[in-house]
This record gives C-alpha cells, structure tokens and sequence, in this order.
C-alpha cells in the first residue's frame, strides 16, 4: 500500500484539507481521507491528473522548424504538412522510439499522467511494412515502459489521399493500409501493451473522413466495441469543402447521421462546425479533443466553446503536434480563444467554480473517456493519476481554493508541477522526471542524426 499525504487537495467533495490518499499495488485508490496526520510520502498541492488525449509523438522533433513561410505566400496547414511529410521520412525505429519516451517524459514533468497516442506512422519509408507490421507500434509501447506514463494507443486507420479515393502521396505511404492489413496491425499492436502495466489500453483511430472510406470506417468501428475511437473531424475550412463535396454534407453532419455517436467517440479539433453541430455533438456525450496550442501554430480557427459547455458537451485537451509541452499554456490557451471569441473575461467559468477549476475538472474527466481510462479525480476505485503543485512556490504562497488553479493555468507554468504518479506510478519528483538524464541522451543522440541529413 502506498500512501500519499496532501496539505490540501480536489476531491470530488471539493477542496479539503490534509488529505491521505491510500492506493493499492495495481495503482488504484483504495481510500481518501481528510483531516489525517501527515504520513506517507508528502505533497502540497494535490490535483487529478489529466490524459493528453491527443498526440502525435514524433512531432515533438519538428518544433521550431516549421516557422519560415514556405513558397506558397499563402502559408497555412497545408504546406506546413507537407514539411511534416519530409521529416518523418527520415524517422526510424530507434529514432521514432527516442522521441516519443522525450516527449511522454515532457508530459509527466508538465502535470499529464496519461497519454492517448494517435498513432499513423506505421510503415518504412516507401511504404512498405516492417516485419513486424506493429513494430512502429511496439517502439510506442516500448517508449511508455521507460517513461512510466500511462498509455491508450490508437492505431490509425489511413486509407487513401482524399475523399476521391486518391493514392496516398510519398508522405503519407508510411501511414496506409487498407482494413485487412490494418486488422492485422491492430492486433499486434494490441499485443505491444502485454508488456506494460495493467493501465494501459488500446482504441482505434480512422484518421479522417478524407483518408477512410466509408467501408473502412464502420471496419474500424467495429474492431474493439467497447473500447475509444477516436478521428480527425472538421479542423480545416478546405477538409470541410472536400467532404461536402464527395459526401453531400458537411463532416460533423455526416458522422452523426451515419453513425451512433456516443461516449465512445472523441472527434478531434472540430473547429470548423456550425452551432446546430456543436450542439448535436455535445447532446450525443462524445468528448471534443482539443489541441489549443497547435490549432493556434496551424491557424485551424476557434472551437465554439462557449455553445458546446452551455449544451453540457465533454471536453479534454491534448499537445497534438508537440510543438509546446504545458498543460497549463493548453488550457489558458482555450480560454483565452473564447475571450477573443466574445470579447469578454472568465468566458467558461460558472457562478460556483473559477475558470481555472472549470477547465482543469473538464479536462480531467474528458481524457479519461476519451482515453477509456478509469482516472479523473481523487476518489477510491480510479488510478492514481495524481499531479502535485509545489506550494512553497512563490506565486502559490497564500493562496486557496480555486485560486490555486487559477494561479497554475494564468500566471504559472511546468515548474510548478512538483511531483506526478501515473497509476501510481510516482514519475516525477522535484520537477524532474526519475529518468530524464537517460531520457534526453537518448533523444539528443536521436535527433542529433536527424538535424545531420534533413
């Protein structure tokens, strides 16, 4: 049994003084009491831990290369993802392996105990599979049993180069299967978690609408019933022209009509949906994925978050592109994308609860669905995905309540993250990650032969 002491902590009773929580050898809770003595091993500041419900690993290798304008005047998504093309098509096993353990280990240090990894980098480049076809997938895996993160892999189901069905470019080749070959993956990739803790979990993920045919989606639908699925949906104003073209209507309109959304289902970004949409989805109890960082570095528009919290939508945040670690900058972000929005202050807070408590609760509970995971809040039965904030820190000092979220996602950042467990699993200490000097050489060397022939 271990024990973690806390001078204050959110519970779902609300905030409480001197709090141990007891967990028990699987990294779950057994029990949460207040008003005990200190024992155990100590923390501030204790907070439910979110899931990063959306990442793309190998990304985290491109930050600040992306940032000249290309040769279109008009640089925008678009030619920004053709650069991502060319990078990845250096990226090996090792490398791929390397990266990914840097940026989870990134993840832990900024308060996140879980990851969700939407991952479509399957093949070699040129496209044709590995040995192994899950080998990309067990680099993953292998990368969380260094970083001790808490993992719900994705494997993604990429078909074709667009709603008409096209070849997939010398990008995306490392990303294709039709379903069967892809059937065959999943279950590999399946077979990867065998060798991590208990918490981890698999989902699926058809990519998009404009690279999955409407045969592939319901096969990827159908491979694991009660597990996430999870899929791209409306981010761009093109991707939702091209839909509407091939399809006859607009992407979110589409899905929900021709599938059972439900809360299963995390669509990602869905930046570009119309009130009706906005407030279908969050009637159906699907969680919004949203990635404020990158939406911001991709000029992919504002989430309609205001509608969606008001109509009692699910919602959680994810580093998507990797191009910046902070859970904290992540949820100021969205709310400042609302302030801009609607020109008002504390857009999503509530007459009983801070803005800063808002989004951290509703980050907390969307990746845990989002993720399939059983986490979210400090309370007997969930994992142990706890997030300490130091409270000798300056800007902390004095502080309670609400304020202290607050204080955390406006005025601070990673640094005050003290210590974090990941189903119980206690990652960080001090700030600092156990592994982070064998991490980052790792990922130095990696990424030193990368910048070598890019």
């Amino acid at each position: 049994m271990q024990q973690i002491w806390a001078e204050t902590a959110l519970t779902p009773r609300g905030w409480q003084r001197n709090v141990l929580v007891n967990v028990d050898y699987s990294g779950v809770i057994t029990s949460v009491e207040a008003d005990t003595k200190p024992q155990g091993t100590r923390a501030g500041i204790l907070l439910p831990a979110p899931v990063n419900l959306h990442s793309h690993a190998f990304q985290r290798a491109m930050a600040g290369l992306t940032e000249r304008r290309g040769e279109d005047p008009s640089d925008s998504f678009w030619t920004w993802r053709k650069l991502m093309y060319r990078f990845l098509d250096h990226l090996s096993p090792e490398h791929v392996e390397a990266i990914t353990a840097f940026v989870q280990m990134e993840m832990l240090e900024a308060g996140y105990a879980a990851v969700a990894e939407f991952h479509y980098l399957h093949h070699q480049p040129g496209g044709a599979p590995y040995d192994n076809p899950a080998e990309l997938s067990a680099r993953i895996s292998a990368a969380a049993a260094t970083s001790g993160i808490g993992l719900t892999l994705l494997p993604v189901l990429y078909e074709h180069g667009g709603c008409d069905g096209r070849a997939l470019g010398p990008g995306q080749v490392r990303f294709g299967n039709d379903p069967q070959r892809f059937g065959k993956l999943w279950e590999g990739a399946k077979a990867t978690l065998q060798h991590l803790p208990g918490d981890a979990g698999i989902g699926v993920a058809p990519h998009s609408l404009r690279a999955v045919s409407q045969a592939g989606l319901r096969f990827a639908e159908g491979l694991a019933p009660d597990r996430p699925i999870h899929m791209h949906l409306a981010e761009q104003v093109a991707e939702v022209e091209e839909v509407e073209a091939a399809w006859g209507k607009r992407p979110a309109d589409w899905l929900m009509s021709a599938h059972n959304i439900d809360a299963r289902w995390c669509l990602i970004h869905c930046t570009q949906m119309t009130p009706d949409e906005t407030i279908r989805l969050a009637q159906a109890g699907a969680v919004a994925g949203l990635c404020p960082i990158t939406e911001s570095s991709l000029g992919d528009g504002i989430f309609d978050g205001l509608r969606f919290a008001g109509a009692g939508g699910r919602f959680g945040v994810g580093s998507d592109s990797n191009i910046r670690i902070s859970l904290a900058e992540e949820l100021r972000t969205l709310e400042y994308s609302q302030r801009l929005q609607h020109r008002g202050r504390a857009m999503l807070a509530t007459p009983e609860k801070s803005t800063g408590r808002v989004l951290h609760e509703a980050a907390c509970a969307g990746g845990a669905q989002a993720a399939g995971r059983t986490s979210g809040a400090i309370a007997s039965g969930m994992y142990a995905d706890l997030v300490a904030l130091d409270a000798g820190h300056i800007d902390l000092a004095g502080r309670s309540g609400d304020t202290l979220l607050d204080t955390f996602i406006f005025a601070g950042h990673s640094s005050m993250v003290s210590d974090v467990w990941a189903a119980g699993r206690h990652m960080v200490r001090g700030g600092r990650h156990v592994a982070r000097e064998a991490i980052t050489s790792a990922y130095a060397k990696a990424t030193a032969r990368l910048m070598d022939i890019i």
